[in-house]
């Protein structure tokens, strides 16, 4: 059913072209991946970043923009980076920021971000009995930034379901925009536990009442088997099965292949 060959010599190099491009980091690349997936596809293409709490932060920095306003910038091992400018009611020496440093470092780099789930206060509190409140303050923007990563949702082409005949009957186009609106839907299957790297689900096949009139089929993105994210398609049940799915394995093939010469940083 899944033949390379089946993409046409403008789609490879489109893809090719997009897919070089240099980036800052992998989450940068994911995006450019779900938009030259929809591209090529022509249907609305959705990605959420990858479940982090099974990755871990490899850095920490803290970096003292004035007397009371600090920046975290947090690396995982997924090359995901955060970072947050954080503002404090009372001063802050260099010292102090040496310190808080070295503590969060011991205490968080290495630790896989379900482990840190737990009150991130159980970490470092004991370690550190002044300046509690500055702690206080930075675990709070650090649990702020592990949250966004993982809520993050991209949407790509939503506006090709005008083209779409299925999508002319007027009850079913709404259905379809209160999905993409809506976010979580979509979002919940993609982040449930999936068996394969590729996976389809064909109208009710997702148990979702909302995609009952729907197909849906994710892409577990893996680079060197990190997972990344994952990466879907939504559209009508007509749905060009064998050219998505021929897509998305060249598109895996290519990142992977990429990413191992060092084409993309």
């Amino acid at each position: 059913m899944l033949r390379e060959d089946s993409l046409s010599r403008a789609e490879i190099a489109y893809i090719k072209e997009k897919l070089e491009q240099k980036v800052n980091d992998l989450e940068e690349l994911t995006k450019i991946a779900t938009t030259t997936l929809s591209e090529v596809t022509h249907y609305t293409t959705v990605a959420i970043g990858p479940q982090v709490e099974k990755h871990s932060i490899v850095d920490i920095k803290f970096m003292l923009l004035g007397v009371r306003v600090l920046m975290a910038v947090i690396l995982t091992d997924s090359g995901i980076i955060r970072e947050s400018i954080i503002k404090f009611d009372e001063d802050i020496t260099a010292e102090q920021v040496e310190d808080l440093s070295v503590i969060f470092k011991q205490k968080l780099v290495g630790k896989s971000l379900d482990e840190i789930n737990v009150p991130i206060e159980e970490f470092i509190t004991e370690e550190m009995k002044s300046g509690i409140e500055i702690i206080k303050r930075i675990i709070k923007e650090i649990n702020k930034l592990l949250k966004e990563t993982v809520n993050q949702v991209y949407l790509e082409g939503t506006n090709k379901v005008v083209d779409m005949p299925e999508f002319q009957n007027t009850d079913i186009a709404k259905e379809f925009l209160n999905v993409l609106n809506s976010k979580d839907v979509v979002s919940d299957v993609m982040s449930s536990e999936i068996e394969q790297d590729i996976n389809v689900y064909i109208g009710a096949e997702s148990e979702k009442e909302e995609l009952k009139n729907f197909s849906l089929i994710t892409f577990n993105h893996l680079i060197e088997g990190k997972d990344i994210g994952t990466i879907g398609i939504i559209g009508p049940t007509r749905m060009d099965y064998s050219k998505v799915i021929t897509v998305m394995k060249y598109i895996s093939k290519k990142l992977n292949d990429d990413f191992k010469k060092g084409k993309n940083f």
